[in-house]
């Protein structure tokens, strides 16, 4: 029997209603209703979300918005392709993606809209990769952490790790998909006439500004209470708030925004700081706020930044919260089961067999850890028997990869480059756990 035209097009959308219906149709609602697991993975959801918001969307992914934003409006993508095009020195454009990490102290999800930044502006697929990867790969606080905290040869191996899975992945998808490669989304943010194009070292100032208030923002605070990092920590408010006065200034400056506007918005950021010096996102947040305002309100190049940064927003917020979500539903948060038992994962990872290594790396990848908090979960899995080989794997696998970092990452390069990216880290986390832990274990 022939098929026809509308079936060839239309049995797959129809196929899922009929699942939709038969799930609806039969769903155990009184089996369901008396499960307490499923109850407190539901709860577990919400508790993450929630954290999720009100910890992360402010501090990390607002400002990362504004960096991308700032990235397909400031940048010309002439010096993009020159630096991390396909075309471009490879020592140099992997050279410069592979050791990103070490000035964004971001997660998996941080670091999603300066990807698409620099992808939509025209780097080449693999440095574009390899800057993903290395993004919240290489955080030297979160690799200073593991050293002191795990110990000094899984800090060491979580470093040179990282910085090789950059390069090698990178690599890798640019050869695997080498046809396509050069073909890059089209970027939809306007450009800058070569006439207004400003001095390299002021946008790079300003640039330096914008990371210098995520990074301090999103300083976390050490174990101890002595030390660089612990004074950084006490300063991070005055540091970043002084990054904001430079970013005033320079808005000013060499931006031309009005002035009267923008004096007003540090006005207000500063009386509600010293009003409320107890919660500083008080008046991060309307710092923020005017930021916005500002931009959004003006023409030209501030214009065109506000209204990329919010393209930025619309795309990748709504899948973030849904895959956060999820995998709150499915494992909770830090210290909380939710339809996962955390016995599964730790009776899974003893050892250092393959099994063990693949199973870290793959629960690692779907598994969502904000800056830094992958190092206390660790110290808690190997303190119930997780095998060394195993926590390298997780550590290489977990903080570059997420539920809700994937479904992002399929929305800006397609389900076929994700699913290979995602499949080589995974890979290439189960190889370097072995080898760890044929030597550590």
């Amino acid at each position: 029997m022939q098929i026809t035209p509308f079936w060839r097009e239309q049995w797959k959308p129809l196929a899922l209603i009929v699942a939709a219906f038969l799930l609806c149709f039969y769903l155990p609602v009184e089996a369901l209703q008396q499960s307490e697991r499923l109850r407190h993975a539901f709860w577990e959801a919400l508790y993450l979300v929630r954290w999720y918001a009100q910890e992360h969307v402010l501090l990390c992914l607002i400002p990362a918005f504004l960096i991308a934003g700032a990235i397909a409006v400031f940048i010309s993508q002439d010096a993009v392709m020159k630096y991390l095009g396909s075309k471009a020195n490879p020592l140099l454009a992997y050279g410069v993606a592979s050791v990103s990490g070490t000035i964004l102290a971001v997660c998996s999800c941080t670091v999603l809209p300066l990807f698409a930044g620099i992808y939509r502006m025209g780097a080449g697929l693999g440095p574009a990769i390899a800057f993903l990867y290395s993004g919240p790969a290489i955080n030297v606080l979160a690799i200073i952490l593991t050293a002191r905290i795990l110990g000094l040869p899984l800090g060491i191996a979580r470093a040179i790790g990282a910085i090789v899975f950059s390069i090698v992945i990178g690599l890798a998808m640019q050869f695997i998909f080498r046809k396509d490669a050069l073909e890059p989304v089209k970027a939809k943010a306007m450009l800058l006439d070569e006439d207004q194009t400003r001095p390299l070292w002021q946008n790079g100032l300003f640039f330096a500004v914008l990371v210098g208030i995520l990074v301090f923002a999103n300083w976390a605070r050490p174990d101890g209470t002595v030390g660089a990092w612990y004074i950084l920590y006490t300063l991070k408010w005055w540091i970043t708030g002084a990054l904001g006065l430079a970013l005033s200034a320079i808005l000013i400056g060499w931006y031309h925004l009005n002035s009267g506007k923008v004096i007003l918005i540090v006005g207000v950021t500063a009386v509600l700081a010293w009003q409320f010096q107890q919660q500083p996102l008080v008046s991060f947040s309307a710092a923020v706020i005017g930021l916005s305002w500002l931009t959004s309100t003006s023409q030209g190049e501030a214009e065109a930044w506000f209204e990329s940064s919010w393209d930025y927003a619309k795309q990748i917020l709504p899948l973030l919260l849904i895959g956060v979500l999820i995998a709150g539903a499915l494992l909770g948060r830090p210290g909380q089961e939710a339809l996962i038992p955390s016995e599964w994962i730790t009776w899974a990872v003893g050892g250092n067999s393959i099994g063990a290594n693949a199973f870290a790396a793959i629960a690692g990848a779907f598994m969502y850890f904000a800056t830094l908090t992958e190092v206390p979960i660790l110290q808690g899995l190997i303190g119930n028997g997780m095998g060394q080989g195993p926590a390298l794997a997780l550590l290489l696998a977990g903080p570059a990869l997420s539920l809700p970092n994937m479904l992002v990452i399929r929305s800006i390069i397609g389900t076929k480059k994700t699913v290979v990216f995602v499949a080589l880290v995974v890979a290439m986390a189960t190889l370097s756990g072995l080898i760890y832990g044929a030597i550590w274990g």
